[in-house]
């Protein structure tokens, strides 16, 4: 064991570097590039002063012997990840779904009495998207439960400890309105509770995106957000985490990213819609007139809210 503090002065070789970078490709998709070398090399030099580590190559090692993943490749994912968020972030797309894909969904299925609309934030990270998408739906007249259903993952076990409290620092409403704040949060020694009428229509779940099997159990799913992830990824593990998107949505299903992200050579399976609220991606189905649906189903949220 070396002498506490030693080990932030080791310098990372070319072949630690790829060794390391390898594994957390393989393991999460997580893309190190020579761009975020230095960030690596910091931050697990300083974890190898914590463990007594010599070198990084004995770091390497104790991650490839994490066999369960919930030891050390734990803690490493957690925080070599951005886990960076905040309540109604791109709310633009947000209210598209709420505005316009959930009522539109709900027609294609049968309209009233048809079964729940299934929504996956997949990477959500301490919660802030699932938490809104529920509390614009109630704001919409929508009933979680009855219209929608939120399913909610992220690969980092320390943000979904954060997303199962519920509770946020101000920071996290940097684009809320204050009245829906008060609303459905309450406040004490400048924390923020969400309530408990919203935490208990999100099911959280612990998910790597790359594995398939996990992500299976989810069944079936009308909209996928995925939004501020893939771009972590390298292209190849794009893609693959992109099929499994497709695989998981039923025809005519949603898939929402990330502003700055796009389906520009990864996937030609989706049809990009220009939505009155902002743009998103579609998995086609067959026979389905989509403006006509969405134009009828709009009209008929309007006429629920005047009600």
């Amino acid at each position: 064991m070396g002498a506490p503090g030693r080990a932030v002065e080791l310098a990372m070789s070319d072949s630690e570097f790829r060794m390391l970078a390898e594994l957390f490709k393989s393991h999460c998709g997580l893309h190190f590039g020579q761009e975020s070398r230095f960030l690596l090399e910091r931050r697990i030099a300083r974890r190898c002063a914590d463990l007594g580590l010599r070198s990084f190559n004995a770091y390497h090692y104790v991650l490839r012997n994490d066999i369960s993943g919930e030891g050390e490749l734990a803690w490493a994912i957690d925080n070599l990840t951005t886990n960076e968020t905040y309540f109604l972030r791109e709310k633009a797309q947000l209210m598209a779904l709420i505005e316009e894909i959930i009522p539109s969904l709900q027609a294609r299925g049968g309209g009233a009495g048809a079964a729940p609309v299934s929504i996956w934030s997949a990477g959500c990270s301490s919660g802030e998207e699932p938490y809104s998408i529920v509390l614009l739906a109630q704001e919409a007249g929508l009933e979680p439960g009855r219209d929608l259903r939120v399913y909610a993952s992220d690969i980092s076990r320390q943000m979904l400890h954060k997303a199962r409290r519920g509770i946020y620092r101000e920071a996290s409403f940097r684009q809320t309105d204050p009245f829906l704040r008060e609303k459905y949060f309450s406040e004490k020694d400048g924390l923020f509770r969400i309530s408990d009428e919203i935490k208990k229509h999100v099911s959280f779940a612990h998910l790597n995106l790359l594995d398939e099997a996990r992500s299976a159990l989810l069944g079936s799913l009308d909209v996928v957000l995925c939004r501020n992830v893939i771009i972590y990824f390298d292209v190849e593990t794009k893609r693959r985490v992109v099929r499994t998107f497709h695989q998981k949505l039923k025809p005519g299903g949603f898939l929402l990213l990330g502003h700055s992200e796009s389906l520009i050579n990864l996937s030609t399976d989706f049809e990009l819609k220009h939505l009155r609220h902002d743009m998103v991606y579609r998995k086609p189905a067959e026979n389905d007139p989509w403006h006509e649906t969405a134009e009828r189903t709009l009209a008929q949220l309007d006429r629920r809210r005047g009600a």
